[in-house]
């Protein structure tokens, strides 16, 4: 569930003239001599109300992972392995135990860390995902340190030359790029850069794991590549049109009456109004690149977290499956709670208040925004 917010305009004097900056100063309480922000109270409803999240989650991992047609003994005995072995073993896991108290020694020790072992390689399930987790940050930084960039400097050009040729052309070509699903575009990729046309890069990521990924850029181009071209259609469109929403602003035309420069009413007005929905636009695609993509990671053969648990569900590995699905859950919890925290900072009627109000919608809601101008 994403969270969207309406930018706020900044207060008016004088006839209407923005203030410069638009910048309130945020209240503080004392106490004993010690000043916090007004929100922070906001903020610790907000991280008990993600650790409960965390809670449900790994409630709804642990009951999905024992629903699998699936039983970990004989996994790990093999199919020709006797009956009473398989008991045997069963109950020196604890698998035959009630389930509440299987989910509650499997709560502990996930809160350490330790999420017990993988069925198919006896490696600890939390190395695989330290390990695979690591090589998606990588890509992760790489597509949003570029595609960010990319989207805002172009949706803010964009909407200032709003409905003129390049405006047009641009936006043809970036609904193209997001109607064409994640893989065609990776496919793509790979016939032209790799194969036929212009064979200079490798087909698959064969990452050695005994080096860095940064140490590896030839095996970083084409995923990153690919999901650039994924993600930053939709980055684009949304800061086109928040720019566009906030330039038709009230308080933008009275501006732009009492004679002040454009340049200074886009950059220290409509930019840093524009930027709230740009924010919950940035989670959401930080939330995608979380499992590094799973179909891109699959298809380049990425040694990435996504990757890892499309392997761990066609080997029915339930520790690794485990640990996962409850490792990218949370991560989605804690951008949530970054995103939120952003956008109460760079909004000064939020920053300024108590209690915070944050207007919620769904992720639909959020896409559709991009698109609708």
């Amino acid at each position: 569930m994403a969270t969207i917010y309406s930018p706020q305009p900044p207060q008016a004097h004088d006839g209407g003239e923005p203030k410069d900056g638009a910048i309130a100063r945020t209240p503080e309480r004392s106490n004993g001599g010690i000043s916090f922000p007004a929100w922070l109270p906001w903020l610790g409803g907000r991280v008990l109300s993600g650790l409960a999240t965390a809670i449900v989650i790994s409630l709804l991992v642990f009951a999905a992972t024992q629903a699998l047609p699936s039983d970990p003994a004989r996994v790990i005995l093999g199919p020709d392995a006797s009956e009473e072995s398989i008991r045997v073993l069963q109950h020196q896991l604890g698998l035959d135990r009630p389930i509440p108290v299987q989910y509650a020694r499997w709560a502990v020790r996930a809160a350490s860390g330790d999420f017990g072992v993988s069925l198919d390689s006896s490696v600890a399930a939390g190395k695989i995902v330290t390990d695979r987790l690591g090589n998606s940050a990588v890509l992760m930084a790489i597509v949003l340190v570029l595609a960010i960039p990319i989207a805002f400097v172009s949706g803010i050009a964009l909407a200032i030359r709003r409905d003129g040729r390049l405006d047009r052309w641009t936006m043809n070509t970036v609904i193209l790029f997001k109607a064409l699903p994640a893989f065609v575009m990776a496919i793509g990729l790979i016939l032209l850069l790799s194969t036929t046309v212009l064979p200079i890069l490798p087909a698959v990521s064969l990452l050695d794991p005994a080096i860095s990924p940064w140490l590896q850029p030839s095996y970083l181009v084409l995923p990153a590549l690919t999901l650039i071209l994924t993600v930053a259609p939709f980055l684009l469109r949304l800061v086109r049109s928040a720019m566009i929403e906030t330039l038709e602003a009230e308080y933008v035309s009275a501006a732009r009456l009492r004679g002040i420069p454009e340049w200074r009413i886009v950059w220290t007005h409509a930019v840093p109004n524009a930027l709230v929905p740009v924010i919950q636009g940035i989670a959401l695609t930080s939330r995608l690149l979380l499992g590094g993509g799973l179909i891109v990671e699959v298809v380049f053969s990425y040694p990435g977290i996504g990757n890892a648990l499309n392997s761990a569900i066609e080997m029915r590995d339930v520790p690794v499956i485990q640990a996962i699905t409850l490792t990218m859950a949370i991560g989605v919890v804690v951008i949530n709670l970054l995103a939120d925290i952003a956008t109460v900072l760079v909004t000064p009627k939020l920053r300024t208040s108590s209690r915070p109000r944050l207007r919620a919608g769904t992720r639909a809601k959020l896409k559709l925004k991009a698109g609708g101008v």
